[in-house]
């Protein structure tokens, strides 16, 4: 305010009145103004490329903002002279005065996030503190995969960890973490949010899940000894974060086909084929099928049993959070109709989520999922629907479904594949509820006590129908209904004690002690019966026929102590140390009690004075682990005996009997396994390289084999006992390599590379005689565990090729004798080697023919950000394990009446026409469908695993007080595969045989992410 001079008093004196009126009004609109100061900006990277959804926080408040999808914010303040906290993830969270009206924050790169929370047993860390070998899988790179499973989801995403997924709808996916290290049980252990799943992963959706981390050596396992063996997978859902309210929804639509078909026979190729096969084998051939060319095309049944399948996700998500609590609670609805006729799958899960601090001291909360699926299919038999003959229709003129007519030597004996599917009914409703409530107490300045209470409680339902039905030959009189249902009660409860404390020389000390309990009580209960007087009456109770009642059920408990510390000393010196003793009720008096230790040391050389100025290294840190970890999933009650009830007739009258059927083995421990693991994590040449290297050898002793029991022991040589005699060792390398390539103001380009070797072999079976395994029915055993191979290794003859003139039969080993063709060895049969050189083909000529387990899998992933679009290419492959196709032992043995594959069309006719498939003839009188080499083939492939396109639309063109954000997206998955397998996919089971498995889609989804 300027005053001038005057003359007089009064008027100056007025005019000071007047102003210090106007001051006193202008303070008091500002005051008032002020306390209503509305402040926008932009938050940008180190690029000045915007950054959505940063949180901007007004301090000491709960009034915050999230950033728009170009970087944009707006907040009106509740203070005068306020200071914003803006934060987001991989970035340093900045705190700055709200002095202008228009901001711009530059936000600094956390440095290749070494300062990212981990979550590990009972704790977490920061990544740079990590001493073991963990992966964890960014859940940003995987949310727009359509997938209802987080495991398929992951798959190739962490080094050392190989998943095998299905294309069933609701089937949940196999792990494998560093290898098979048990001929038996070797699923990791699955922890959520606290409490170990026992149920699969297809409860969990994926859209709530915060992070994946993936133990896999045992210094970071060995905390949950006895269980740790196998590796263990650690997942956490979303909590409420502090700001405003926010509303997501998430949406999208898939279709889905199968990747690759097979191709049978035609009507005419199959009456060509059928003749053949007859007049080979010393029968008279098919009247029908005097003139093949006559059948046409037939009937596809393939195209019958395989549809377009669809699948429809939505998941609606609610977050807040203040200084005092926070919210998280989503409902997730996913529906799949498979790729096979009547296969169907559809889910519901609840998750609510909640933290709630009382005062500095106290706080509680909890992780409540509720879920329920159903799954249905019918009698889905692929393998009949490739072998149903192509002459035989589907429905007959009455509308009735088809069956085989006439003598089965020309008709037959499959079943209607589309009939079955139809009629037969399947169904499993599961009922599961999974859930943790815990408290935290601050009672000491560096102390820290929780405890937790879990429960998990899984009820399934099955049912299966199957009606009476007639069709033409092949008849059912009654109709047949069964019903089960299973139970299963978990219950947990953990209490830890934490001290963490920082010290002025630079180091830290975090220390955690704790107990954990932990029981299961499971019952079962079935019941079977036929003969329906009304079929549309469907209760066991209407039923005449054949009643049949089963039932059982089991408990087990677990009780440990564990205690862990972590010392780190000026960033620089790193220890970890873990003990657990796990007593466990599974094993008898003496041996139910175990201790697993691990220790682990890590040097970050890039800390020390000689590394300091080096343009080169940016971060370097060396780790070294060794630790003891346990396997308890032996069943229960293997230290008692086992007796079955039978009736005996005793002197006319029945009796009740209880026979021994299983030697008991009190002795019986778990299994142990030692591991060593050493690790580099590095960051190179201003962080445009991030890499991690690890190698270990995994040593599993104590593993338990089948006993050998003399059947004058009065125990079954069947039904055996298990010993713990065997020992495995898996050694590897793994490689997780991250490069950003280009980092522009509107372009961005980083890939991510992961590799893992590891190879597998059985040391000791504590037996000179091989155990069998692989079996498929029909006496078939693929495969052996042998001490000197790896685990569960192909076993059968060596194909030397096809025998094309009498001369060659006679001068060759013999293998059937005779000289009928059709009942002995004849040109156009399979030549098989003889191994032992004694002239005689018999099962002493049989070898090791294939390794299931692959030597390398690996990925690749680039990732493109232009604009306001984002591009994701991901390949991933496996390499240098056989499969053996047990398909084939179908769809080319040629020896009955069945359809056959298009690869019969090669097959020998006379000499020099083929030397790798062999003669049609009817009863194979040369065995050429034995497990052989023949249907040994290279498992490798290269899939493009998944491409994603999204856009995120510019607040322009949307009302952005309704929208917060907008995100569009279009997804394919299993686009195309590299391979030289023949069957539908290369990607089978663990044991590497393929034989009739649902095989993994192709799928293309469009989907879109609405926030509020």
């Amino acid at each position: 305010m300027n005053n001038k001079k005057s003359n007089s008093n009064k008027s100056v004196n007025g005019r000071y009145k007047f102003s210090f009126c106007v001051l006193i009004l202008l303070l008091c609109f500002s005051q008032k103004n002020s306390a209503q100061n509305s402040v926008s900006g932009k938050v940008l990277d180190e690029y000045k490329v915007p950054l959505i959804g940063a949180t901007i926080l007004e301090v000491g408040t709960n009034n915050g903002v999230v950033t728009n999808f170009d970087g944009e914010f707006e907040i009106v303040l509740k203070n005068e002279n306020a200071s914003l906290k803006i934060s987001y993830v991989g970035y340093i969270t900045k705190q700055i005065k709200a002095t202008a009206s228009d901001l711009e924050v530059i936000m600094e790169a956390d440095v290749s996030a070494l300062n990212e929370i981990v979550i590990i047993g009972y704790g977490e860390s920061k990544q740079k503190d990590i001493t073991g070998s963990v992966s964890s899988v960014e859940m940003e790179d995987i949310q727009s995969q359509p997938s209802s499973n987080i495991g398929d989801a992951i798959q190739g995403r962490a080094a050392g960890v190989t998943v095998i997924t299905s294309g069933q709808p609701g089937n949940n996916p196999t792990f494998r973490i560093r290898g098979s290290g048990t001929i038996g049980n070797n699923d990791p252990l699955i922890v959520v949010d606290g409490m170990p799943l026992n149920g699969g992963l297809n409860q969990v959706n994926m859209k709530d899940v915060a992070s994946f981390q993936v133990l896999k050596d045992a210094s970071s396992t060995a905390i949950y000894g006895s269980r740790g063996s196998n590796g263990v997978i650690i997942i956490t859902t979303k909590r409420g974060k502090k700001g405003k309210g926010r509303l997501d929804v998430d949406v999208f639509t898939s279709i889905q086909q199968a990747t690759s078909l097979l191709e049978v026979l035609n009507a005419e190729q199959f009456g060509t084929l059928s003749n053949e096969i007859l007049a080979n084998g010393g029968q008279q051939p098919n009247p029908d099928f005097a003139n093949p060319s006559a059948l046409g095309n037939g009937t596809d049944w393939l195209d019958a049993f395989f549809t377009t399948g669809k699948q429809t996700n939505a998941t609606l998500s609610y977050s807040q959070g203040s200084e005092k609590s926070n919210l998280y609670t989503s409902l997730n609805v996913f529906d799949q109709d498979g790729i096979i006729i009547n296969s169907e799958y559809t889910r519901y899960i609840l998750q609510f989520n909640s933290d709630t601090e009382i005062n500095d001291h106290l706080k509680f909360g909890n992780s409540l999922k509720l879920n329920y699926d159903i799954k249905k299919n019918g009698d889905n038999n692929i393998q009949n629907a490739l072998l149903s003959l192509p002459t035989q229709p589907i429905f007959r003129d009455n509308g009735n479904y088809s069956g085989p007519i006439g003598q089965p030597i020309y008709s037959g004996d499959v079943e209607n594949p589309i009939g079955k599917s139809n009629s037969v009914e399947n169904s499993t409703k599961g009922y599961n509820l999974q859930g943790v409530v815990y408290a935290e107490l601050s009672f000491a300045k560096h102390l820290k006590f929780k405890t937790l209470l879990g429960v998990e409680a899984n009820f399934f339902d099955t049912r299966t129908w199957a009606p009476s039905f007639s069709w033409d030959s092949d008849v059912s009189e009654n109709a047949f209904l069964s019903e089960s249902s299973n139970k299963s009660t978990t219950l947990l409860w953990d209490n830890t004690l934490t001290f963490n404390k920082d010290y002025d020389s630079g180091s830290s000390l975090t220390a955690v002690i704790g107990t954990s309990a932990q029981e299961n009580q499971f019952k079962f209960i079935s019941g079977s019966i036929q003969g329906f007087p009304s079929e549309s009456t469907q209760t066991l109770n209407n039923g005449l026929l054949q009643p049949t009642i089963n039932g059982s059920g089991s408990e087990w408990s677990i009780f440990s102590f564990f205690a862990r510390g972590q010392y780190d000393y000026k960033d620089k010196y790193y220890l970890t140390a873990t003990v657990r003793r796990d007593g466990s009720s599974r094993f008898g008096e003496g041996n139910k009690y175990g201790t697993f230790p691990s220790a682990a040391l890590a040097w970050r050389v890039s800390e020390e004075s000689f590394l300091e100025n080096s343009n080169v290294i940016n971060d370097l840190k060396l780790r070294l682990g060794y630790g003891v970890t346990g396997n308890q999933e032996i069943g229960n009650y293997s230290f008692a005996s086992a007796y079955n009830t039978n009736l005996y007739n005793f002197n006319g009258s029945f009796v009740t009997a209880a026979v021994p059927t299983v030697l008991p083995n009190s002795n019986v421990q778990w299994e142990s396994q030692k591991q060593l693991n050493v690790g580099i994590d590095a960051s190179l040449f201003n962080h445009f390289i991030d890499v991690t290297i690890d190698g270990y050898i995994k040593n599993t002793e104590d593993m338990l084999v089948p006993q050998t029991v003399p059947i004058t022991s009065g125990y079954s040589d069947i039904f055996v006992p298990f010993i713990n005699a065997g020992k495995l060792r898996n050694k590897g390398i793994e490689l997780l390599l991250t490069t950003y390539n280009m980092n522009r103001d509107k372009f961005r380009w980083s890939t991510d590379f992961v590799f893992a070797y590891n190879d597998n072999e059985v040391i000791d079976i504590n037996s000179d005689t091989p155990l069998t395994t692989g079996g498929i029915g029909l006496n078939y055993t693929l495969a052996r565990i042998q001490p000197g191979y790896p685990i569960n290794v192909f076993y059968g003859f060596v194909q030397e090729g096809i025998f094309q003139t009498q001369n060659e039969v006679d001068t060759h080993a013999v293998q059937v004798p005779g000289t009928n063709p059709a009942t002995s060895t004849s040109p156009g049969d399979i030549r098989f080697k003889d191994l032992n050189s004694d002239g005689v083909i018999n099962d002493e000529d049989r070898t090791f023919i294939g390794n299931p387990n692959p030597d390398i899998t690996y990925s690749l992933n680039n990732t493109f950000t232009f604009g306001n679009f984002d591009l994701s290419v991901f390949f991933q492959g496996v390499y240098g394990n056989d499969i053996f196709n047990a398909n084939r032992l179908y769809t080319e043995n040629m020896s009955v009446t069945t359809n056959q594959s298009t690869a019969v069309l090669n097959r020998w006719r006379g000499p020099g026409t083929s030397n790798s498939i062999p003669r049609a003839v009817f009863g194979d009188p040369n065995n050429n469908n034995r497990q052989s080499t023949r249907y040994i083939e290279d498992g490798s492939y290269l899939r493009l695993k998944n491409v994603n396109l999204s856009y995120n639309v510019p607040t322009d063109f949307y009302d952005n007080k309704t929208f917060s954000s907008i995100k569009v997206y279009v997804s394919g998955q299993n686009l195309f595969t590299i391979t030289d397998y023949s069957g539908f996919d290369p990607e089978v089971g663990p044991n590497g045989i393929d034989n009739n498995i649902y095989p993994v889609t192709r799928t293309f989804t469009l989907g879109a992410t609405l926030g509020f």
